[in-house]
């Protein structure tokens, strides 16, 4: 669900990138290209520059709704059924779940519950399948999904991607190249790395004929660029198309949050039982039309898709992609009558050249820690809620000490119910039901055993009303903290494998003039200056009047989007909603002393602004001890500024 965000130094002017392609054994026996594939066969097909083609993402994270694959099968009308699986989080979760057991890492539920009970339909309806469920080990995954195609009786092909996967070259990297061109040494406790792979070798999978792609980490819209570089022949240099390509995917990479999921105006769309599922249908131009299956519910409007594009997104003008810098600031949409369920026309994205390097996401090990959710009852249960909490963190550290062990290396104590995480934004702060979240973080595995032991004990020691710990005792977890760094392109290796064979090696090669001087960020535009002969006036609205919010992560910061309800709003959320006042909104939850804690971008073609806010998350993903470890709720918290001082705006729409 994740992005590729902010990470790669920008190379407008780069020359385009040169890949070098090693034959192995047995390529010849492969039919090269999707024109010679046997329709018959649930074959490739390309596409004049008048036709189209459709993508259906039926998947937006690891443990996503089994529904969608044969909503999207039987009623989506497909050429390409997607699926993305990956996320920081999933990452570090599939890597324990191989370090116990070798033959896993990847996702499960692909193999056996989206794949295995409808692959015969797949294949008779000819639709061509691209996910990144391999996760740490794709080829673990694409073995499992070749014994249910032989169990099914089919001859279908199955591709797969490696190469993400960089520990065994750990002993080769004494440093590592970060973000801001420094180096540092990578962290001891290291548990994996895998760079964001691009949509090139995807594209090379389906040249060479394969019906089923799996992928290590890629960055999520890629498997949808891929299938579209290769129907339409996209060249590698056709960067406002591959910008487009990867718009595309983004929109469609979390599932249903495009059509309808989590949507701002969440009580008017129907139906989320049976929520449908996004459909792209995109042109060789590169524009496309966002819907979903008819007879399902959810909801496609402008509101819809415009929360999506700016969801964990750093600058919209560089949205970076290893295929491509991505420019959504321009981007339009156009909302399609007479389509059961909603449409949108989205057109507008431009692309440049990419970096030279991979993002990277290593994990490394940073300790243990636990979390105790309890609820409690009755009158001021805020009140005991927190006593209770606070008295359990009392007893243990005194226990601590008695047995020699260090403190906590952190405490996070939440009541859920008294608006803790509002800080002093917070209306309500008791009520009759609360819920304690305390979460522990300490270097000891045994410290913390301890203090699981501890929790239960309040059930009859302490206040009146605790009904229970949600879950039984809290579990002990390693915390696999994430590490990004960047990595040359020229030195990595990717192989693609075609029915278990050694097909290609694509390795890219270093462009000359090496010391070509990166580009700087464009500079703003006017639309990204606020108006200030904007009128005033006695009105105050709450920013759910007046926007569409949306938020997420990455890493340790998060973002908020802000959508505009009306272009005639824009100028003023401009003028008013500043970085300074989201800042002041957020301060008790970022880390005191960061620099450009908020940083406010402009998206003048859906009139939108997309805030970064800098190490907001605690730590972010599972280094994080908060209940919202991922900013979800932020979006939703900043619906309720004040921004005073307009004029009547709603008599401007009306």
């Amino acid at each position: 669900m994740s992005g590729f965000p902010r990470f790669l130094p920008p190379s407008r002017r780069a020359s385009p990138r040169l890949w070098s392609v090693g034959r192995a054994f047995g390529a010849d026996c492969l039919r090269l290209g999707s024109a010679h594939r046997d329709p018959g066969r649930g074959g490739s097909r390309r596409y004049s520059s008048g036709r189209t083609v459709r993508i259906g993402c039926a998947s937006g994270f690891w443990g996503d709704t089994a529904t969608s694959a044969p909503q999207l099968i039987h009623g989506g009308r497909l050429d390409f059924l997607v699926f993305d699986y990956l996320s920081e989080i999933t990452m570090s979760l599939l890597t324990a779940a191989r370090t116990k057991t070798p033959n896993l890492g990847y996702a499960p539920d692909f193999v056996q519950v989206a794949l295995a009970p409808f692959i015969n339909d797949i294949h008779r309806k000819g639709i061509r399948v691209v996910s990144n469920a391999g996760g740490v080990n794709p080829l673990a995954c694409a073995e499992a999904i070749q014994e249910v195609v032989r169990k099914a009786g089919l001859d279908s092909r199955v591709a797969v991607v490696t190469g993400d996967d960089l520990m065994p070259y750990r002993s080769l990297l004494s440093d590592v190249k970060m973000a801001d061109g420094g180096r540092r040494p990578l962290p001891e406790t290291l548990h994996s790395m895998n760079a964001y792979l691009g949509a090139e070798p995807i594209r090379r999978c389906l040249d060479l004929g394969a019906d089923i792609v799996v992928t290590g980490r890629c960055v999520d819209s890629a498997v949808a660029l891929g299938p579209l570089m290769h129907t339409f022949g996209w060249k590698r240099d056709d960067y406002d198309l591959l910008a487009a390509g990867s718009l595309a995917g983004h929109l469609i990479e979390c599932g249903a949050q495009s059509t309808g999921g989590i949507f701002t105006d969440w009580h008017q769309v129907p139906d989320w039982d049976n929520i449908g599922f996004p459909v792209v249908q995109c042109s060789s131009d590169g524009s496309f039309v966002l819907s979903k299956p008819p007879g399902t519910g959810g909801l496609v409007s402008f509101g819809t898709v415009a929360e999506q594009l700016v969801y964990e997104i750093d600058d919209p003008r560089r949205y970076l992609l290893p295929d491509v810098i991505c420019d959504f600031s321009q981007v339009a949409m156009q909302e399609l009558p007479g389509v059961e369920g909603g449409a949108v026309r989205v057109t507008g994205a431009k692309g440049s050249a990419p970096s030279h390097d991979y993002k990277v996401c290593a994990t490394y090990l940073d300790g243990f820690r636990a979390t105790a959710v309890c609820p409690v009852g009755g009158p001021r249960a805020a009140e005991k809620a927190r006593r209770t909490a606070d008295s359990i963190i009392k007893r243990t550290r005194r226990m601590f000490k008695q047995l020699g062990l260090k403190d906590f290396d952190s405490v996070n104590i939440q009541v859920l119910g008294a608006e803790d995480t509002y800080g002093p934004n917070a209306r309500c702060k008791d009520s009759r039901e609360a819920v304690i979240w305390m979460a522990v973080r300490h270097r000891q595995r045994k410290a913390l055993e301890i203090f699981s032991r501890e929790v239960a004990p309040a059930g009859t020691g302490m206040a009146p009303g605790l009904t229970g710990i949600v879950g039984g005792r809290p579990r002990v977890s390693p915390v696999l903290r994430p590490f990004f760094f960047l990595y040359p392109k020229s030195q990595l290796k990717v192989d693609v494998r075609v029915a278990g064979e050694l097909v290609e090696s694509l390795e890219e090669v270093e462009p000359h003039a090496p010391g070509q001087k990166q580009e700087e960020a464009p500079p703003p535009c006017d639309q990204d200056l606020p108006d200030t002969d904007l009128p005033s006036g006695p009105h105050t609205y709450r920013l759910e009047e007046l926007a569409y919010t949306r938020s997420g992560d990455k890493g340790d910061s998060a973002n908020i989007g802000v959508v505009a309800r009306h272009p005639l709003y824009f100028p003023y959320l401009k003028k008013h909603l500043t970085s300074s006042v989201v800042e002041d909104y957020f301060s008790h939850l970022m880390e005191p002393g960061a620099p450009d804690a908020v940083t406010r971008y402009t998206l003048p073609g859906i009139h939108g602004l997309n805030f970064v806010l800098r190490s907001s998350l605690g730590g972010g993903g599972v280094a994080s001890l908060r209940s919202d470890p991922q900013g979800k709720a932020y979006g939703q918290m900043l619906l309720d500024l004040k921004l005073k001082g307009l004029p009547d705006l709603k008599s401007l729409v009306d």
